[in-house]
């Protein structure tokens, strides 16, 4: 399904196995950091979208209005390979992804992403970094062509993005910053000439 962000009306695809099973999610733009609901649309005919009892991320935060349904804009319906895991990973074509490494220990560092699968962190990795507050095996980074995401391997001090710790895959794009341990990293998609 296509999500958009009500404050900077950025949009990203988002994959519906992601909910685990819960009416609605909460999710954080990779452009402006607003955090803001999406609704499972599994869920929606049933009943309004409640936050998710026991959600651990959130528990015990006063709740934002919800914000307007985007279901609407999902992808084609009859190709059901269109979102998520039930897509292979796998680089997009006439496109170059790299990690710029912006800040810590190995800043200035650019790592071209050469396969779908990348993992990040001490010792190893794919990407290996200088880094004592990275874990061995800290993050990973997945392609699914356009759907690119990272996700914390169970590090000690967590994978961030805009400061907060996170739970999941998170959604990455062009631009798009991430910490691990010390090191802050810029997801960076180019045309391949």
């Amino acid at each position: 399904m296509i999500i958009e962000c009500p404050a900077c009306h950025s949009k990203y695809q988002y994959d519906e196995e992601r909910f685990e099973r819960k009416p609605s999610k909460k999710i954080k733009c990779a452009k402006c950091a607003n955090v803001f609901d999406i609704r499972n649309p599994a869920f929606a005919p049933k009943e309004p979208a409640a936050p998710p009892v026991g959600d651990r991320t959130y528990t015990g935060k006063t709740e934002r209005p919800k914000t307007p349904d985007t279901t609407e804009q999902s992808p084609i319906p009859d190709n059901p390979r269109a979102t998520g895991k039930s897509e292979p990973m796998r680089l997009p074509q006439g496109k170059r992804l790299s990690l710029a490494i912006l800040d810590g220990p190995d800043a200035g560092t650019v790592f071209r992403i050469e396969k779908p699968r990348v993992t990040i962190g001490r010792s190893s990795a794919d990407l290996t970094l200088n880094d004592t507050e990275a874990s061995r095996l800290h993050a990973v980074v997945e392609i699914r062509d356009q759907l690119i995401t990272v996700a914390d391997l169970g590090s000690t001090n967590g994978t961030l993005i805009g400061g907060e710790r996170i739970t999941g895959s998170v959604e990455l794009s062009d631009k798009s910053e991430f910490q691990v341990g010390a090191t802050t990293l810029m997801l960076i998609v180019t045309d391949d000439a």
